[in-house]
């Protein structure tokens, strides 16, 4: 299994480059450098302001990574040299609990590393079955003046038309032309909609209010997702500590609000706080029926932020560690990225550095200053933390990158002008929850050994 992995990883890495210089500049899903922030950006750009383009065809494919065609995928890739691998892992079968093995005649394999990118493969292309034309010359990121525009993240399009029968005749043409990759629209969840009533399309609302504004926020879709996940873990963590309650949910918190910080997310925000105390107060209560409200105020509210002027926040007396609030991450608007850029392009390796340096990562303003001293790596093992061309892709995504990575103090040596030598001084770090396990266990077995700091990082 490892070494199958190991295999589609490095056909992976071989193929990417060849079709990154051949994809349409609106398509935005598993590909590198790329996010669900840039299709949203694309989106607002094209619907902003006096926009005509507002009849909306909001369209979603019906099992695309099972029902992908192998033969009409097989053609596109022609005579790329790992072909007939490819083909071994499409027809490989699978093994189901309960009904042993069953053939795959169709379909990527699940969970493949490379089924991402034979997706994009075998839909590249909709744009321009779409009717989507773009201008020539300095401009030839835009599209017509009469042509619509499409937006792709994936299997998840929309197509903005000037007209409802624009619309609809898009729908027809792709219709038949996901026919010849063995694939069909959901119909249960395309439709077409006017901008003035709103559609969602990656956890977000987009809709053209009375005022003539476009705003996008967090689709209350994506809001009641996370509220009922946010109860289910509280009701899990009954008559567990205020450790594990924080230990658990500051990384679902900290995901979900890096995701959507970039949108008109404050007053969800804010409601989402209000939420998560009426959650915690109700767990305290829970933990010690038989205490007064002002011994529980006392045990588990505070002021534990010391950067906040805020006396209910929710935390622990014994290692003073707290529940982050949604609100104290900043709304931060995110600047796309260029139409065609491709970080595996040797000519923008600048723009990448510069959009790397200039505009950062959707994390707060401690990660972010963190991650600018450590030059993004682990002060124990060198390795990166964050790579700015495979950035997170989704709520869930962010939280598993705050379980991987942690914050915890880690002595280094002294290079303040006026530190006496041969004193070390602990500062805040985030590191590889791994590596931070592995020191302990090492510190754990023999506790004279001080923490490696990798000489670049000093």
């Amino acid at each position: 299994m490892i070494l199958d992995r190991v295999h589609q990883a490095r056909v992976k890495n071989a193929l990417e480059p060849e079709w990154e210089a051949r994809f349409e500049p609106r398509s935005y899903g598993f590909r590198p450098g790329r996010s669900c922030q840039d299709a949203a950006g694309a989106l607002y750009g094209v619907l902003k302001g006096k926009a005509r383009r507002v009849w909306i065809l909001d369209a979603d494919l019906s099992a695309a990574f099972d029902k992908i065609s192998h033969s009409f995928l097989l053609a596109q890739l022609g005579s790329f040299p790992a072909r007939d691998m490819i083909a071994g892992w499409l027809k490989a079968g699978v093994f189901e609990a309960g009904k042993g093995f069953a053939p795959t005649e169709e379909g990527t394999p699940q969970g493949g590393i490379i089924s991402p990118v034979l997706l994009n493969v075998a839909l590249h292309g909709l744009e321009e079955a779409a009717g989507v034309r773009y201008r020539d010359g300095d401009y030839a990121d835009r599209a017509r003046d009469d042509s619509p525009v499409a937006v792709r993240y994936a299997d998840d399009f929309v197509t903005c038309c000037f007209t409802r029968q624009q619309a609809e005749g898009v729908r027809e043409r792709l219709t038949g032309w996901l026919a010849e990759r063995g694939l069909s629209l959901n119909q249960d969840k395309t439709r077409v909609v006017h901008l003035t009533e709103g559609f969602d399309f990656l956890s977000w609302t987009f809709r053209r209010y009375p005022s003539g504004k476009l705003l996008i926020k967090p689709a209350k879709a994506a809001i009641r997702r996370h509220r009922q996940r946010l109860a289910s873990e509280m009701r899990r963590l009954r008559g567990s500590n205020a450790k594990a309650v924080i230990a658990t949910l500051n990384p679902v918190i900290r995901g979900w609000a890096a995701y959507h910080r970039g949108m008109v997310s404050s007053e969800v925000f804010n409601s989402l706080g209000a939420y998560m105390w009426k959650l915690t107060w109700k767990w305290a209560r829970h933990s010690h029926p038989n205490k007064p409200a002002s011994w529980v105020k006392a045990r588990y509210f505070g002021s534990f932020n010391p950067f906040r002027q805020d006396a209910w926040v929710f935390g622990d007396r014994e290692t003073g560690s707290y529940l982050r609030k949604h609100c104290w991450t900043r709304i931060r608007r995110h600047v796309m990225v260029k139409g065609g850029a491709s970080p595996d392009d040797p000519d923008l390796a600048g723009y990448w550095r510069y959009r790397r340096d200039k505009h950062g990562t959707p994390l707060d303003i401690g990660a972010m200053n963190l991650l600018s001293r450590q030059r993004g790596r682990c002060p124990l093992c060198g390795d990166r933390l964050l790579t700015p061309g495979h950035l997170p892709d989704s709520p869930e995504e962010w939280q598993n990158w705050w379980l991987d990575v942690t914050q915890r103090p880690i002595e280094r040596a002294p290079s303040a002008p006026g530190q006496q030598p041969g004193t070390r001084e602990a500062t805040p770090s985030l590191i590889h929850a791994s590596c931070w396990r592995a020191q302990t266990a090492r510190q754990r077995r023999s506790p004279a050994m001080q923490p490696a700091t990798p000489s670049g990082l000093a």
